[in-house]
């Protein structure tokens, strides 16, 4: 039997980033502002991904874990060896927060391949957290 090529064993179906993005938002309960800060009070952990400049120019939620985007998995997974004091389990209910709601859907489906199952985001991000009137630190 002839050996099969590399290409012919991993057969990789090219998506666009918006097809991929609208894909991934179909296996998420995202939920909107009033609704995260009700989880929030609920015990949900609100997780901000946003880079420092973002943080430093906009401010905060309060309450929420702040992880850098290339940290989340390693910070998140319960099983993790680097995992914050928050992940208590793949039960947790996680949203995470980006600036506008777009890679947050892409984090939140991450963490779904981690195991925690009811981690979604927060659509518009922390720009439509903070139009709701939202709490928001300094």
């Amino acid at each position: 039997m002839p050996e099969q090529s590399g290409s012919a064993r991993a057969r990789t179906e090219r998506v666009g980033i918006d097809e991929l993005l609208e894909r991934v938002r179909e296996g998420l309960d995202r939920i909107g502002p009033a609704e995260a800060f009700a989880a929030a009070s609920d015990g949900a952990l609100l997780v901000d991904i946003r880079y420092a400049a973002l943080r430093e120019r906009d401010g905060l939620i309060p309450g929420a874990l702040v992880v850098e985007r290339n940290e989340l998995e390693w910070r998140l997974d319960p099983q993790g060896s680097h995992r914050a004091p928050e992940a208590t389990g793949h039960d947790l209910r996680v949203v995470v927060v980006c600036n506008e709601g777009y890679a947050s859907s892409l984090a939140a489906a991450s963490l779904r391949q981690l195991g925690l199952h009811r981690a979604t985001d927060l659509i518009g991000g922390f720009q439509a957290w903070r139009a709701e009137g939202l709490p928001v630190t300094r």
